[in-house]
């Protein structure tokens, strides 16, 4: 009989799934700021509030970046 009661091996490592939780809350952070752009009158289109800066350009790159960030940590070779 063969006896396999030593400790469960995982894939990764402590480090890579700290930086999965950390890309996680990037991309979080960046639907965060496209969110919003809401009028309180439907009859009325705030051009400057639904094609800021923040919303088209910023929120974009941030959530990029955490993508980015999950593809390293899935991808880092545990030590």
């Amino acid at each position: 009989m063969e006896n396999n009661s030593s400790k469960p091996k995982f894939l990764y490592d402590k480090t890579n799934y700290m930086l999965m939780g950390a890309g996680v809350v990037v991309i979080i952070i960046g639907f965060m700021l496209m969110a919003g752009g809401a009028s309180s009158d439907p009859n009325v289109f705030n051009e400057s509030e639904v094609y800021s800066f923040r919303r088209i350009t910023l929120a974009p790159i941030v959530v990029l970046l955490g993508f980015g960030i999950e593809a390293y940590a899935i991808m880092r070779k545990p030590k």
